[in-house]
């Protein structure tokens, strides 16, 4: 497996707080990621019944246990990894007891795929002793390890969740079991489903819904459920990290803006499969391309930050008089919109938007980019105009200021 590029946000954070955690969705490489970077701490999956029994009926005892273990391996007393730790939040509490006594950075690193439960333990127990990180499949930077060159749709068939590229596994039947293990094991264990074929419905009717504007009563028509119900499935998927929201912007704008949030997932390649999309050709024609195309595009810049140990201030822009930026970026005090375009071939009305939304009049609006899908690199009166897939780093490429030419 190669080495992520969170590695060193997470070496560093280790080494200032007693407790890292790290969060993201299933099969985004946690339990890899932290066994690598820390190969010789002890190593407990809380997935597995035995572990998780012992740890219930006695978690002093399997806690001291950790600390013998690391002490003979580390020669330090103390710490351990504890994978999928969300299946036991009680454990958090006695971890508190053990890095208040210690007194010592980087005891425990723990990982989760379900944000309450977790989040709900730390807030508890662990405020103030840990490190927050998370972590998502791929990025691009990584995916070229294995790569140079990928073209847009090709990644939006195939997706990014690393035993994809790692084991060189078919993406319609990882896709396929990824979504059957996901429904019976996660989504079962936070919610009661009486119809599954229901929620299988809603996930594929909210594919065909990505990178648009959230509507709880037409989803609930469609699927034949309440809006409320649609509210707690789409809460249960943010919390296992399969989808997240983008939310308007709307901070001292005096125009009516859209106030819901647009939707999308957190790796485009399950979308493409629950749309029923397998090869390039049918992505490059699907109705949905441009979506799609978004939805790789903004994954790809949270990433980017993300690997920083930033949580990214993002969201989208439309008011009622049709001005739309696909994509603004908060960062240092500054906003830059973003205009986000699946064709291959640049136009001027791809500017249009950018043009609106700096005329509103807010202070510290960058220029902005737009982000397209051809091979050119320009700019137009300050705004980049490039292909996102040949950046190094798309979310510093877009937060950093316009070098000035030399004379």
């Amino acid at each position: 497996m190669i080495k992520r590029d969170i590695s060193k946000e997470l070496i560093e954070c280790a080494a200032e707080y007693p407790v890292v955690t790290i969060l993201g969705p299933r099969q985004s490489g946690k339990t890899t990621l932290v066994q690598m970077t820390f190969p010789d701490r002890p190593f407990f999956s809380l997935e597995y019944p035995d572990v998780r029994a012992a740890a219930e009926a006695d978690p002093r005892g399997f806690l001291s246990q950790t600390e013998d273990l690391s002490a003979s391996r580390t020669q330090q007393a103390g710490g351990a990894i504890l994978d999928e730790v969300q299946r036991l939040p009680a454990l958090l509490s006695y971890i508190q007891g053990i890095v208040d006594k210690a007194g010592k950075p980087g005891m425990f690193i723990l990982t989760g795929s379900h944000q309450p439960r977790l989040h709900e333990a730390i807030s508890q127990s662990l405020a103030g002793r840990t490190a927050m990180l998370t972590l998502w499949p791929f990025s691009l930077s990584e995916l070229r390890r294995y790569k140079p060159d990928w073209g847009a749709f090709e990644l939006i068939v195939r997706g990014a969740f690393p035993r994809l590229h790692e084991e060189g596994l078919e993406p319609r039947r990882f896709y396929n079991g990824y979504l059957q293990t996901y429904v019976e094991r996660d989504v079962r264990a936070l919610i009661h489903l009486r119809d599954l074929s229901q929620f299988q419905k809603f996930l594929t009717l909210l594919a065909g819904r990505v990178g648009q504007v959230v509507n709880f009563t037409s989803l609930s028509n469609d699927v034949g459920v309440s809006a409320t119900t649609i509210k707690h499935w789409l809460s249960v998927l943010k919390a296992s990290y399969v989808v997240f929201e983008l939310p308007p912007f709307f901070v001292n704008i005096r125009k009516r803006v859209i106030k819901s949030p647009k939707i999308y997932f957190t790796d485009v390649g399950l979308a493409a499969f629950l749309l029923g999309i397998h090869t390039e050709e049918q992505a490059y024609r699907d109705p949905l391309r441009g979506n799609l195309y978004e939805n790789l595009v903004i994954t790809e810049i949270i990433k980017g930050a993300l690997a920083k140990g930033i949580r990214p201030e993002i969201y989208f822009f439309r008011d009622s008089h049709g001005t739309e930026v696909d994509l603004l970026i908060r960062e240092k005090g500054e906003v830059v919109p973003v205009e986000i375009k699946s064709a291959a071939t640049f136009s001027t009305d791809f500017l249009k938007g950018l043009a609106r939304f700096r005329a509103l009049g807010l202070r510290r609006v960058a220029a902005g980019a737009v982000l397209y899908n051809g091979e050119q690199r320009f700019g137009i009166r300050g705004v980049r105009i490039f292909n996102p897939l040949q950046a190094q780093d798309l979310w510093d490429t877009l937060t950093s200021p316009i070098e000035p030419k030399a004379p």
